[in-house]
C-alpha cells in the first residue's frame, strides 16, 4: 500500500480571517487532498511533513526557519502572495532569509517574477490561482437603475480604499452606487471612510461578509473596482473574471499580471479623479462595458480550476 505524502500549507491567516491567503491555502488543499494528506495551519509546531508549502515569505518566515532547521533535507515550498514581493523585498531580512532556504518559490501572477531577486529567480515559477465561477452565476446585474460597483478587501492602507471613496464622492450626483465590502481592520482608516459615507449617500460600507455571501454581492454587482496599491495577484479580481464582471483597477504589477498589459479597464493607482472618469465612463458607455468583457472572455480559461490543479501537483510532484 502507498503511503500519500503528508503536506503541510502553513498560512498567516486562519479562516476567520477570510483573506487571500486563506483562500489559496484552502483551494490548493483541495487540489492536492486526493493525492497526499494534506493539513493546515497558521505556524508549524513539529508536525511529521514530507514538504511544507508557507505562505507569504515575512509571516510564515518562523515556520520555515523551523523546519528547515528540523529536517535539513525536508523540501520547503514558499508561495510569495502579495506584501512580502512588493513591500518586504529587497531589504526584509526574514523574507530573504525565507527565500535563500526554500526549495522551491511560486508567484502568483507573470509580473511578479521580476521583483524577485536574482539569485532566487531559477527556483522559481508562476502558478496562476483558480476560480470554478462562469458568466452564467451571474445575478440580475445591469437591470437598470443605478449602475452598481463594488470592492471587496478588507479596509487597510494597502487596499487603498480611500481612492474609492474620493472617487465615489465625485460621482454623488450620479446614478452610481457603491459597495464596499470588507473588515475594519485599520480604525483610523475606517473612521476616515465613514465620515466620507455621511456624504455621500451611494457610497456605502458594509463590513466583512462570509465568502460565500461576499461571492453573492459580487455576482449581483455590474462591476468590481479593485483599487489596490499592492497585490500578488487577487482572488476577487480572478472571481469577477471568470463570472463576466468587469473589473477597474489600479494599474500595479499585481493586477497587470492577472488581466495583461492591454487589459482598458486600468486607472493610475490612488488617482481618485481619473477612478472616477472611468466608473462615470463604464455607467454612461455600454460599448465600453461590452469591450471589458470581451476582454475577459478571452482571459477566463487561464483561470480554470483544473489548470491550477495540474500545476500544484506538478509542483509537489504528485
Amino acid at each position: 500500500m502507498v503511503v500519500p505524502p503528508r503536506i503541510g500549507i502553513a498560512t498567516p491567516a486562519s479562516a476567520s480571517a477570510n483573506n487571500g491567503n486563506w483562500q489559496t491555502a484552502e483551494r490548493w488543499a483541495r487540489h492536492l487532498s486526493a493525492v497526499a494528506d494534506v493539513s493546515i495551519f497558521e505556524q508549524w509546531s513539529g508536525q511529521p511533513l514530507h514538504l511544507l508549502i508557507a505562505l507569504h515569505a515575512r509571516k510564515s518566515a518562523p515556520s520555515i526557519e523551523a523546519f528547515r532547521r528540523a529536517h535539513s533535507e525536508g523540501r520547503i515550498v514558499l508561495v510569495m502572495t502579495g506584501t512580502d514581493l512588493y513591500r518586504d523585498l529587497p531589504s526584509d531580512p526574514a523574507a530573504l532569509r525565507s527565500l535563500a532556504l526554500a526549495d522551491d518559490i511560486v508567484v502568483l501572477q507573470d509580473l511578479a517574477l521580476r521583483v524577485l531577486p536574482p539569485a532566487a529567480v531559477h527556483k522559481a515559477r508562476v502558478i496562476v490561482q483558480s476560480c470554478d465561477l462562469r458568466p452564467g452565476h451571474r445575478r440580475a446585474a445591469g437591470r437598470g437603475g443605478p449602475t452598481r460597483f463594488i470592492a471587496i478587501g478588507h479596509i487597510r492602507d494597502v487596499k487603498d480604499p480611500l481612492t474609492l471613496a474620493r472617487a465615489a464622492r465625485r460621482l454623488k450626483d450620479a446614478a452610481i452606487e457603491v459597495e464596499h465590502l470588507g473588515a475594519f481592520l485599520d480604525a483610523d482608516l475606517g473612521a476616515e471612510l465613514r465620515r466620507l459615507a455621511q456624504d455621500c449617500p451611494g457610497y456605502r460600507l458594509a463590513g466583512g461578509l462570509p465568502h460565500e455571501q461576499a461571492l453573492a454581492r459580487l455576482l449581483a454587482a455590474d462591476a468590481l473596482v479593485h483599487p489596490s496599491r499592492m497585490e500578488g495577484g487577487a482572488n476577487v479580481i480572478i472571481e469577477a473574471v471568470c463570472a463576466g464582471i468587469p473589473v477597474l483597477a489600479s494599474a500595479i504589477d499585481g493586477n497587470v499580471g492577472l488581466l495583461g498589459p492591454d487589459y482598458q479597464g486600468y486607472f493610475p493607482v490612488g488617482d481618485d479623479e481619473q477612478l472616477a472618469a472611468l466608473m462615470r465612463r463604464f455607467a454612461s458607455d455600454q460599448a465600453f462595458g461590452a469591450q471589458l468583457r470581451g476582454q475577459l472572455d478571452t482571459l477566463r480559461e487561464r483561470f480554470a480550476p483544473e489548470r491550477e490543479a495540474a500545476a500544484v501537483r506538478a509542483l509537489v510532484g504528485c
